[in-house]
C-alpha cells in the first residue's frame, strides 16, 4: 500500500536549518560591525577641533559669530559659561561696559547674540549677587577647579593657560595646565 501521508522532516534537520540561518546572519552582523567600526574609527582619530566650551548647533553659530567678532574688538571674547544669563542681560543692555562707554548691539544682531549667550550661559540662583568679575562667578570658579586663581583675574592671566583664547579656543591648554 502507498503511504500518502507526508512525512515531516526531522527534527535534527530542522534544528541543523536553523543553526546554519542563525550563522549567516551572525556573520554578516559581524561584518557589518566590523566595517562601520573602521569608517567611524577613522574620523575618530582626528577629531575636529571644538575651541569653545560647548558644540554650537548651527541655528546659534551666527549668534555667537557676532558676539565674538563684537567683543573680541576690545578684549578676549568670554564664553557665556562663565557668567550667569542675568550679568550677559545686563552686559547686552548697558552703554558703560566696565568704565567704556560703547553702543550696545541692537535688533536682529542684539537678538541673535542674546538668543547665543541665554542658552549657553547659567542660571542665578534665587539671592544670588550677579557678578560681573570673572573671580565672583561661581561658574567660573567651578570651571577652573583645583586651580589657584589671582585676585584679580585679566584677559592676560586667560592667555597664560589658554594660549588659544583669543581665537575663541578655551580648549586648548599650555603644558604647564594639563
Amino acid at each position: 500500500m502507498l503511504n500518502l501521508v507526508k512525512r515531516k522532516p526531522s527534527h535534527k534537520k530542522l534544528k541543523r536549518q536553523l543553526l546554519i540561518v542563525m550563522l549567516i546572519i551572525f556573520g554578516w552582523s559581524v561584518a557589518i560591525g566590523f566595517i562601520l567600526g573602521l569608517a567611524t574609527n577613522t574620523s575618530a582619530a582626528n577629531p575636529p577641533e571644538i575651541g569653545t566650551v560647548d558644540v554650537v548647533p548651527a541655528n546659534y553659530q551666527l549668534g555667537q559669530e557676532i558676539f565674538v567678532e563684537n567683543c573680541s574688538t576690545c578684549h578676549l571674547a568670554l564664553p557665556p559659561q562663565v557668567f550667569p544669563t542675568q550679568t550677559w542681560k545686563n552686559i547686552l543692555e548697558d552703554s558703560q561696559h566696565y568704565g567704556a562707554q560703547i553702543t550696545p548691539l541692537k535688533g536682529t544682531e542684539r537678538n541673535l547674540v542674546w538668543k547665543y549667550v541665554s542658552i549657553f550661559s547659567r542660571v542665578t540662583l534665587e539671592n544670588e549677587n550677579i557678578p560681573y568679575r570673572l573671580n565672583r562667578s561661581r561658574y567660573f570658579k567651578a570651571l577652573h577647579p583645583d586651580v589657584e586663581l589671582p585676585d584679580n583675574v585679566t584677559m592676560g592671566s586667560c592667555i597664560s593657560c589658554h594660549p588659544g583664547a583669543e581665537n575663541y579656543n578655551f580648549r586648548q591648554l599650555t603644558a604647564e595646565s594639563n
